[in-house]
């Protein structure tokens, strides 16, 4: 497709008016896919644990229809191909597969043809977040390869396309900042972490939690106490493996020295629709527990993500309730309280009652 200078320059304009403006990208990838004469066009973020992707709504249709069959991963060999050229441009099929190789391929002959695809283009840039951006243009099968004039306006668009998303990358990054600072404010040490769960902002008062409380490891964020960080693990793990938003997340430090009992919360960050270039996962904050004050059910039911009638219970043992009174009080059955008792012990990662009430009132958790 000819494109005249003046459509290009506005091109360039909305490309760097997406890099401040997220909303502006899916414009920007329809006129991708326009130069291209294609059927779609997409921008992957990837990292070592997740990908995040927008896109045109064919291309968005081709993507998540190839993730839920099971192409992308280890059955998609284009990916590896293309990270793997560490080309400073566009790249084809044709420049990383012969025709027989494609030919006899799986995710070209079994999974794009049927679409009516089998043709395309893009490109890797390396943001400093870390992660990997992929812009991808699609082509019908039918219209037959990119051509290589394609492939030059599109390199010349890449320039743009590489500064916009390191834009983006560092816009995100700055909001990310700002939030840990926002809740400096408030009193609350925090800490934004990104896809590889590493910190990526801390504010003054989590650092001065480091590395006594709070230490960022090569493998991830990690908390000192043995107990505690088991927990923080297996959040983490859900969180980053497979946005899994169950289980702990909520997890108590107990008492040690001159340091009060800790409750560390992990709040997932909800992405908006088009920030893809966002490298953030979750806000971990670090809530001190006031000794000798035990916390209203609402502020219970908060802390740990409890029930209304599991809070209700896990603040009758704080006050030092047996498990009859609490059902007498309540109107409920014993093994009624008895079960809600085991779920909130899970989820404060707690394994006696004696363990929950010490934590509650901000006591010391007395050894196992």
């Amino acid at each position: 497709m000819r494109l005249g200078s003046d459509w290009s320059d506005r091109l360039i304009d909305r490309i760097y008016e997406a890099g401040v403006v997220p909303e502006q990208w899916p414009a920007v990838l329809d006129d991708l896919t326009k130069l291209a004469d294609g059927a779609g066009a997409l921008i992957l973020s990837r990292s070592r644990f997740q990908e995040h992707f927008i896109g045109t709504p064919e291309a968005v249709r081709i993507f998540a229809g190839a993730v839920a069959e099971g192409w992308q991963g280890e059955r998609n060999p284009r990916a590896p191909r293309l990270f793997g050229a560490k080309h400073a441009g566009f790249l084809t099929d044709l420049d990383v597969f012969t025709r027989e190789e494609i030919e006899r391929e799986p995710y070209f002959t079994e999974f794009l043809r049927p679409l009516g695809l089998g043709w395309g283009a893009a490109t890797a840039i390396e943001v400093p977040s870390g992660d990997v951006i992929a812009f991808d243009v699609e082509r019908s099968f039918e219209r037959g390869p990119i051509e290589r004039p394609v492939v030059e306006r599109l390199d010349e668009l890449r320039p743009h396309l590489a500064r916009a998303s390191m834009l983006s990358a560092r816009l995100a990054f700055e909001r990310s900042r700002a939030a840990a600072l926002a809740l400096e404010h408030v009193g609350l040490p925090a800490a934004v972490l990104g896809r590889k769960m590493h910190i990526l902002a801390a504010n003054p008062s989590l650092e001065a939690m480091m590395p006594g409380v709070v230490q960022d490891r090569s493998a991830r964020v990690a908390l000192v106490d043995h107990n505690a960080d088991a927990l923080l693990a297996e959040a983490l793990s859900r969180l980053a493996l497979s946005d899994d938003l169950r289980g702990v997340r909520s997890i108590p430090i107990p008492a040690r020295q001159e340091q009060p009992p800790l409750i560390v919360h992990l709040v997932p960050i909800r992405l908006g629709a088009n920030d893809v270039f966002s490298s953030a996962s979750a806000i971990l904050v670090l809530t001190p527990v006031v000794p000798a004050e035990v916390p209203t059910a609402d502020v219970l039911q908060g802390l740990f993500d409890l029930t209304a009638a599991e809070a209700r219970v896990a603040r009758s043992i704080a006050q030092t309730q047996t498990i009859e009174s609490i059902a007498d009080n309540l109107g409920v059955s014993r093994e009624t309280v008895r079960s809600q008792l085991k779920a909130v012990l899970a989820k404060t990662g707690t394994a006696r009652q004696v363990d929950l009430a010490a934590l509650l009132a901000g006591s010391r958790i007395p050894p196992h």
